[in-house]
């Protein structure tokens, strides 16, 4: 490989990683909010069990009992 060669695979190399970089950013950018909105959604749903327990006469923090099965 001449040095020529060498030094666009480089430049090419560089470009490269730097792209993959900025994706990398994004991505995590995304992840990140993802996680946010799924875990404004998990406390709404807490939020929610725990008013119907309120409602069936259930302590907030306690389970529903299991019913029989026949």
């Amino acid at each position: 490989m001449s040095l020529k060669d060498t030094i666009e695979k480089i430049k090419a190399l560089e470009a490269e990683k730097k792209s993959l970089l900025n994706e990398i950013e994004g991505l995590k950018k995304i992840a990140d909010a993802k996680a946010a909105t799924l875990e404004n959604e998990v406390g709404a749903l807490r939020d929610e069990v725990k008013s119907l327990k309120v409602l069936f006469g259930q302590e907030p923090n306690s389970n529903p009992p299991v019913p029989n099965k026949p």
